[in-house]
C-alpha cells in the first residue's frame, strides 16, 4: 500500500480476477475514480507485477473457501465476481456453480452491500453450456441476499479481450475464410472503455436494485461485418468470406486453434456464444448510470483504440501457416459442399 492519502473506509471495493483482462483494468480505473481497492487472489506474486500492484491490499487465498472470502469481504461495500471457468475443465458448470454459491453466501454473512459481475448478452432459449453457466452464475448471486447487478455484455473490443483478439487474428491472417453460417448472427459489441464505465458505475447502485443489465456500444453488426469493418479500419483489403451450413463449434474451435494463437479451449466456449444473436434487448441501465462522456463507443472507433496498444502480429510472415490455414479451409469447404 502506498503512503499517499486513502479514500474513506465506507468506499471499500473487493475485486476478483484482477489479474486478468477485465479485473486489471478494472481495479486501475476504480482506483483513479477514488475507490479503496481490495483484491483476493491465490498467488500474491502476481499482484506487484502490475502497475497498481502498490496501490491496493492484497488478500491472498482462494474464492473457494469460506474463510478466506470472510477476511477479504471485511469492510467492503462492493464486491466484483470477474471469475469463470473459460477453456477449463469438463466440470466447469459445476465448479462455477459452487464458486458462486460459496461467495453469495460468504458476501451475505459479511453484509456487503453490492456484488457487481460481468456476464454475457444471451437470447432467451437454450444456450451453449459456457453461456449457459453464466447466466446461471448471475442467478446464483442474485438469489444470495446481497443486491446484485449482473452486467451482461456480447463482445467487447479492446486490446487483451480474448473476443477482440479472436475477431483481429482471423482478419489479419485470413484474406479467405470459410465459416459457418452463423457467422451472419446479429452481435452488439462494446468498448472496453464503456464496459469499464458501467462496472464502476455498478458500485453506487440503490440497494434496491438487483437484476440483470444490458449493455453494448451503438451498433448491432454481423460477425462478418465486424471482420469486414475491422479490415477497413485497419487497412486490409476487404475479406472474401464464404459461408456453409455445416461447421460445428467443435469443428470451428480447432479450426480457430490452427490460424490463431488462442488456445482450442478458450476458442470453443467463444464460438459457441457466437452460435446466438446476442444484443440488447433493454437499455434499462441508463436509467441509473449515465452513459459514457460523449456517449457510446462506435464499433470502429473502438477497433482504433485497441489496435492502438496493440502489439503488431509477425505469425503470418510464415507461409506454411497461411498454407495450412489454407488448406484445412478448402477440406471444410469440400465437406461442407458433399453434405
Amino acid at each position: 500500500m502506498t503512503t499517499e492519502a486513502s479514500p474513506p473506509a465506507d468506499r471499500t471495493v473487493l475485486v476478483t480476477g484482477a489479474t486478468g483482462y477485465i479485473g486489471g483494468l478494472l481495479t486501475q480505473r476504480l482506483l483513479d475514480e477514488g475507490w479503496r481497492v481490495r483484491v483476493l487472489t491465490r498467488h500474491k506474486k502476481g499482484i506487484g507485477q502490475q502497475s497498481w500492484g502498490q496501490r491496493v491490499e492484497v488478500i491472498e487465498g482462494d474464492a473457494d473457501s469460506a474463510d478466506d472470502l470472510a477476511t477479504a469481504f471485511e469492510g467492503v461495500q462492493t464486491a466484483y465476481y470477474l471469475i469463470h471457468s473459460m477453456g477449463q475443465a469438463d466440470d466447469f458448470a459445476a465448479r462455477d456453480r459452487a464458486l458462486a454459491q460459496t461467495f453469495g453466501d460468504a458476501a451475505a454473512q459479511a453484509g456487503v452491500r453490492r456484488i457487481v459481475y460481468l456476464s454475457g448478452l444471451h437470447p432467451d432459449g437454450e444456450l451453449s453450456p459456457h453461456l449457459a453457466s453464466r447466466v446461471e452464475v448471475g442467478d446464483i448471486l442474485m438469489a444470495s441476499g446481497v443486491p446484485t447487478a449482473v452486467i451482461q455484455a456480447a463482445v467487447v473490443v479492446g486490446n487483451g479481450s480474448v473476443s477482440f483478439d479472436m475477431l483481429r487474428y482471423l482478419a489479419e491472417r485470413l484474406p479467405v475464410m470459410v465459416a459457418p453460417k452463423w457467422l451472419n448472427n446479429r452481435i452488439q459489441p462494446i468498448a472496453i472503455d464503456d464496459v469499464l464505465h458501467y462496472l464502476v458505475g455498478a458500485a453506487d447502485l440503490p440497494d434496491d436494485v438487483n437484476r440483470t443489465f444490458d449493455v453494448g456500444g451503438p451498433e448491432v453488426l454481423t460477425y462478418a461485418d465486424m471482420l469486414q469493418r475491422f479490415s477497413a479500419v485497419t487497412g486490409l483489403r476487404r475479406r472474401l468470406i464464404m459461408t456453409v451450413p455445416v461447421l460445428t463449434p467443435h469443428l470451428a474451435s480447432q479450426w480457430i486453434g490452427l490460424v490463431t494463437p488462442l488456445d482450442v479451449g478458450v476458442a470453443k466456449p467463444l464460438i459457441g456464444s457466437l452460435v446466438h444473436e446476442v444484443f440488447c434487448r433493454e437499455n434499462d441501465i441508463d436509467r441509473y448510470i449515465p452513459a459514457p462522456a460523449g456517449g457510446p463507443t462506435g464499433f470502429d472507433d473502438a477497433v482504433r483504440a485497441a489496435m492502438a496498444e496493440a502489439p503488431p502480429d509477425h505469425a503470418l510472415r510464415h507461409v506454411a501457416t497461411v498454407a495450412a490455414a489454407l488448406a484445412v479451409l478448402a477440406a471444410v469447404a469440400f465437406l461442407a459442399m458433399r453434405n
